[in-house]
This record gives C-alpha cells, structure tokens and sequence, in this order.
C-alpha cells in the first residue's frame, strides 16, 4: 500500500508517493526542505536568491555555495548533454518576453492573460554564439560574463526532484516517487508491479498508462502550459537558444524516459527546441520518449510502445511492452 500527498509549488502541482504509508509526512517533510534550498539558491524571481545576490560578482567569478555550484553544473551538463539546445544562459530573453516572474504574475499582467492560438514570436537569422560555453565553474567558483544571465529553471527542477527523491529513500528506507511539474524522479523499492504512471499533458491530449521502474524518472516539457500573450503574441517558456525566441511548437509535449530527472528533462526539453529533427536524433540514441504532435498525434522512440498496448513498463533504460 502506498500513500500520496500533493501541494502547489513554482505555480506546479508537487507530489510525493511513498511505499510505506507511516512515512509519507517526514517524506513531504524533507522534499519541501530540498526544493525549498533550490529556491533559495537559484530563483530568478526572487532579489534575496543567492544567485541574484552574486550577480554583480559574477563576471570577476564569485564564490557560490556547493548547491548552488552543482545546479550551475548540472545546468552546464545539460547543455552538452543536447549539444546546446538546452542553455541555462537565456534569463535575459526571458526577461525580455516578459517572463520576469512567477509564471502566474506574469498570467496575471494586462498584455500577458494567455489564450489559444499559435506561438506566433518572429525568428531572424541565428544570431549569437552558445552562451552556455562561456560559463565556468571551478570548484565553487562560478564565472558569467557581464551579457549573459543565467537562467536553471528547467534543470533545477529536475535536480530538485533527483536529490528529493533520494533524500527520502536514504532518511527513510522505503520507495519514493517525487513529481514536480511535469519531473519524476524516483528512489528505492518499487511498490509491487512498480510505480504507475499516467503520461498525458492537458485533458485533450492522449494519455498512455506507463510503469516505472525503481530508480528511473521520467520528464514531460510542454509548449501548453507555460503560456502567455507579449507584445501581441503567444509565447511559450521553451526557448530556441539560437534566436533566443520561443521554440516553434511542433510538439505539444515531449516526454522522455532515463536513469536521472536531470536526464529525462535535458533530452524532453531537447526535443520541444529541436522540432521535427529530434525523432531521427531519439532513434539513433536510442532514447525511449513520446512525443505529441499539434494535432494530438504521437510519435515515439527508444522502444516506447505503441499507444493500443494495454500496459508498458519502463525500467533499466528501456521501455518494454
């Protein structure tokens, strides 16, 4: 018997699932802990964040705290991980579309209340070199040139929800799966028949049953959910780092399978900015991901299975049906 709680985070629903029900409430407990540390570290909506604090020091190199350290090199990992399509360096084209807070101030700001329709922000030659290559990180010294502000939303989460995950099974002993937004990540024992899960984005869009193995996490980058009207447009939050403008929305989703969060998120956001181009790039990867097309259609590689199988399992990497 497993035991469940959910709560709201980041404008995301937060959720914890643990094997043994007596432990769910330390459980809860200690995932708030981490994924309160990770906003003290890196927010880029809060002046008191520490990576706001450093910003002026950043150019010379400032000496950052270990977490914060680890969250500029995962990001950076990442980066090389999908050979730039996942750059933490975009904060100031985020700014600049008017996502310079909270996602839900910014829904709530005159020119930002979304709505349906195409994203429709205008792309002009590919303009500047990849940001990500000029960031370094030495032991605990994080350098960024004076141009570039970092921005770790996408890849904090996914360490967030890794490092949740694991904290539990350690503090703990008992299987845990940590949700955050659209992150899984997982520790310990599965519960029997392993952990359950449904992969749909929105209502509309299809839905698959899928089990997933102890140990493995899963991540879904949408072009759906973070959205908001500037400067007469629909934009989403996905950037192509190439134009610093939001990735067309060829996929309404894309959701990947891996060893870590950190993983699963770097390649599903990978392939939102990489179009069409990322299902040959998935299948000789051989990454096990979905992905949903415009028109609620679905494509997948790695060996996911078709949608008409009754049960899928995920577990060591690979899909199986």
């Amino acid at each position: 018997m497993e035991a469940h709680f959910s709560w709201t985070v980041w404008g995301l629903e937060a959720a914890v699932t643990v094997t043994r029900p007596g432990a769910i409430a330390e459980a809860v407990r200690v995932v708030r802990a981490v994924v309160a540390d990770v906003d003290d570290a890196c927010s880029r909506f809060r002046t008191d964040s520490e990576l706001l604090r450093l910003q002026p020091q950043l150019a010379g190199g400032a000496e950052a705290s270990p977490l914060l350290a680890l969250l500029v090199q995962r990001a950076l990992q990442a980066a090389v991980l999908t050979g730039g399509d996942v750059d933490p360096t975009l904060g100031r084209d985020l700014d600049a579309l008017g996502y310079d807070r909270d996602i839900v101030s910014v829904r709530l700001s005159p020119d930002a209340a979304a709505s349906p329709g195409p994203v429709t922000a205008r792309r002009g030659p590919a303009r500047r070199p990849e940001g990500w290559r000029r960031v370094t990180v030495t032991g605990q010294t994080i350098t960024v040139p004076p141009d570039i502000r970092l921005d770790l939303g996408a890849t904090a989460k996914a360490v967030a929800a890794d490092r949740a995950a694991a904290r539990v099974h350690a503090a703990l002993g008992c299987g845990v799966l940590v949700a955050l937004g659209g992150d899984l990540a997982t520790a310990g024992p599965a519960p029997r028949g392993g952990w359950q899960v449904t992969v749909q984005d929105l209502e509309d869009d299809p839905v698959q049953q899928t089990t997933l193995g102890s140990g493995f996490a899963m991540a879904t980058s949408s072009t759906q959910k973070r959205r908001w009207q500037h400067a007469g447009a629909q934009v989403h939050h996905i950037l192509d780092p190439r134009f610093g403008l939001p990735s067309e929305p060829v996929w309404r989703s894309v959701t990947v399978a891996a060893p870590t969060c950190l993983e699963a998120n770097a390649y599903s956001t990978a392939g939102v900015v990489r179009g069409f181009a990322a299902v040959d790039w998935f299948r000789r990867e051989g990454i096990p991901a979905r992905f949903v097309d415009g028109n609620g259609r679905t494509v997948h590689t790695g060996g996911w299975p078709a949608e008409a199988a009754d049960h899928h399992a995920i577990a060591g990497g690979e899909v199986n049906g």
